[in-house]
């Protein structure tokens, strides 16, 4: 076992704050016991690039109990929890490459470290260790089952390689499962999103005008959120569906160039670069807090508002006050990363017991289909994302209706009308 972590010493901290998250994941529980039994995954090495975080931890035990040997590398520099990533490394015996800050040079070393192991699957959240393997580490493609993708932002990137004919084997869009997109973009990135803001400022949200940028999954959560706390919600989107279902949700639509001048706090959560860009900047108010939810930190334009600032100075733990010319104070939260990630600890366990199911599932499926699938970007197959939702209800205590015979029968005919 190899690892590059912060502190082998603060693994006992690390064992605790995995238990503490394992008591709220109940269906991943279940399939890591199946697994223990079936060993769907045994002699596969497993490159992870993900957040290396006490929920990811109950992943990589159970991929190790299905018997595969996990190799997990960060997929941000800020999100890594180094007491977890000591854990892993000293209790469980997982080579871990992940240290929170790290730069970007060591970012992708330790990418690199993880597909040294020459994994027969990968997993991935945004798609940086595929596109490594892709440019840098080609060579290792052909020994390649297949891999998940947890993201919007990976999923959209990855579609982009299998239509242009250089993706080199199947990916499963664990984003785009049900049991994923509704409730961890939706209740688990609201929720953490809202958090991250907090703690990084402790502000009063109720009577603010707080500015969502995209109103996809993400963005309906972070909306839902902030209006349930009193703030006066604005959503700014380029697709008219989208900005139609935010307006018949009750939340005022604008372009962003006018809630510029309004808003108090920003949040951009679309996947695509630049949202909040120098024209922006600009016309916020003196105090504007601006912070992204998005998977890169390429939703602000950072290298912009750097120039324009006369002044950058850190004036609380995980804020970057810059000052431009004439006073005004734009504050930036967590380096324009993942603010739920870089200000707070990300989505609750509960959440992500139904995101990790998707994944442990997923690559379960691909081992059991070897190399017959093609070379494209799959969605979690419907008996996968039912069964998940299923195991979810029965861990909440809640019973569900089920067809009858001849109601199944009804909707599988044609021939019955009024």
């Amino acid at each position: 076992m190899k690892y590059h972590i912060k502190k082998i010493k603060l693994a006992e901290k690390g064992r605790k704050r995995i238990e503490w998250a394992a008591g709220e994941m109940p269906v991943l529980r279940l399939i890591k016991e199946e697994f223990k039994k079936k060993k769907p995954l045994k002699g596969l090495n497993i490159a992870a690039c993900l957040h290396v975080t006490s929920e990811t931890a109950i992943l990589m035990q159970t991929l190790k109990a299905g018997g595969a040997t996990p190799y997990l590398c960060a997929s941000n520099p800020l999100s890594t929890q180094d007491d977890v990533a000591a854990s892993l490394a000293k209790h469980e015996g997982i080579s871990v490459f992940a240290i929170h800050g790290e730069d970007n040079r060591t970012y992708y070393q330790h990418i690199n470290n993880a597909l040294d192991a020459r994994p027969r699957m990968t997993m991935d959240d945004g798609a940086d260790l595929v596109t490594t393997l892709h440019t840098k580490r080609k060579d290792l493609t052909g020994n390649i089952i297949g891999g998940t993708e947890e993201t919007t932002t990976g999923v959209i990137r990855l579609k982009s390689m299998a239509d242009r004919g250089i993706l080199e084997y199947p990916i499963i869009a664990v984003n785009d499962a049900r049991t994923k997109r509704f409730f961890d973009n939706r209740y688990g990135t609201g929720q953490s999103t809202i958090d991250g803001i907090l703690r990084a400022t402790n502000r009063l949200l109720a009577g603010s005008n707080f500015v969502v940028c995209g109103y996809g999954w993400c963005g309906r959560g972070i909306a839902m959120r902030a209006r349930g706390m009193g703030a006066k919600v604005i959503i700014t989107e380029v697709d008219p569906l989208k900005a139609l279902e935010a307006s018949m949700d009750g939340y005022p639509a604008m372009p962003l160039i006018e809630a510029a001048r309004i808003g108090d706090i920003f949040v951009t959560a679309s996947g695509d670069i630049n949202l909040i860009d120098k024209k922006h900047f600009r016309l916020m108010k003196d105090g504007a807090i601006v912070a992204n939810a998005g998977h890169f930190n390429v939703e602000i334009n950072l290298p912009a508002l750097k120039k324009m600032a006369k002044k950058r100075r850190r004036i609380r733990d995980v804020v970057d006050q810059y000052t431009l010319s004439g006073g005004k104070r734009i504050n930036l939260l967590g380096e324009g990363r993942l603010v739920n990630l870089a200000c707070a600890e990300g989505h609750p366990p509960t959440v992500m017991d139904m995101s990790f199911a998707n994944q442990a599932l997923s690559v379960a499926y691909l081992a059991k289909k070897k190399r017959r699938l093609e070379k494209r970007v799959y969605p979690v197959p419907s008996q996968i994302d039912e069964r998940i939702a299923r195991l979810k209800l029965k861990s909440l205590g809640i019973k569900v209706d089920r067809l009858t015979k001849a109601q199944e029968k009804y909707l599988k005919s044609w021939e019955l009308g009024t």
